[in-house]
C-alpha cells in the first residue's frame, strides 16, 4: 500500500486535509484497504463462497460495507429520511437487505470493488468538505437506537470505521478458511 492509499482513497484530499479530518481519512483508508486486501487474487466464484458456518462471503461483506457506508453518508447529509424505518420493515424488506451479504448472479468481484471505491470517494469528499463535524442528525427509528438520539457527523464516520474494521476481521476468517491466505502474518 502506498502512502497515498494509507491516507485516503482520493489523493487530492490527502494533501488538502489536515488535523482531525486527515486522521479520519487515514483510518478509513487503512480499514478499507485491509477489507479489500482479503479479496486479492480471487475469482468471482471464490468471492461468493461461504467458507464458515455463517452466511457471509467475501464479496457479500464488501457489498454490505459499501451499502452501510453509502447509507450513513446519506444520513450525514439528509438525516433520518435517508435511512429506513427499521421498526416498520417487513420480512420481505429484511430478505432484500440480506442480498447485501451475498454475491448475486451476474455480480462480479471487480464490480463490487468498483462500487466500494466509488462510495469511499464520496465519503472522503464528505470528510474533507463538511462545514462542521459536530453537526448532528436524529437517528432513524430502530430497536437498537434510543428514541430521539442524535449523532454527529464525526460519530457517524467513526461508526463507518468500526463497521469496516469489524467486517475486515470477518473477511480474514473467511479468506483463511477459503485457501489459507492471511491478511497479516
Amino acid at each position: 500500500m502506498t502512502s497515498t492509499e494509507q491516507t485516503t482513497s482520493n489523493p487530492a484530499h490527502a494533501s488538502a486535509t489536515t488535523g482531525e479530518r486527515a486522521d479520519l481519512l487515514a483510518m478509513l483508508a487503512k480499514h478499507r484497504h485491509m477489507l479489500r486486501f482479503t479479496t486479492r487474487d480471487l475469482t468471482d466464484e471464490q468471492a461468493g463462497l461461504r467458507t464458515t458456518a455463517g452466511e457471509l462471503c467475501l464479496g457479500g461483506l464488501i457489498k454490505h460495507v459499501t451499502s452501510v457506508e453509502r447509507k450513513w453518508g446519506d444520513f450525514i447529509l439528509d438525516g433520518p429520511a435517508a435511512m429506513p424505518d427499521f421498526t416498520a420493515m417487513t420480512e420481505a424488506d429484511w430478505a432484500r437487505r440480506a442480498d447485501d451479504f451475498r454475491m448475486l448472479p451476474g455480480e462480479t468481484l471487480a464490480g463490487v470493488l468498483d462500487n466500494y471505491a466509488e462510495v469511499a470517494r464520496r465519503t472522503d469528499e464528505l470528510v474533507a468538505t463538511l462545514p462542521d463535524l459536530d453537526a448532528t442528525q436524529q437517528l432513524p427509528k430502530a430497536p437498537w437506537f434510543e428514541s430521539d438520539e442524535r449523532w454527529s457527523a464525526r460519530r457517524v464516520l467513526m461508526h463507518i470505521m468500526s463497521e469496516t474494521a469489524q467486517h475486515s476481521g470477518h473477511a480474514d476468517i473467511i479468506r483463511e478458511s477459503l485457501d489459507g491466505a492471511k491478511s497479516m502474518g
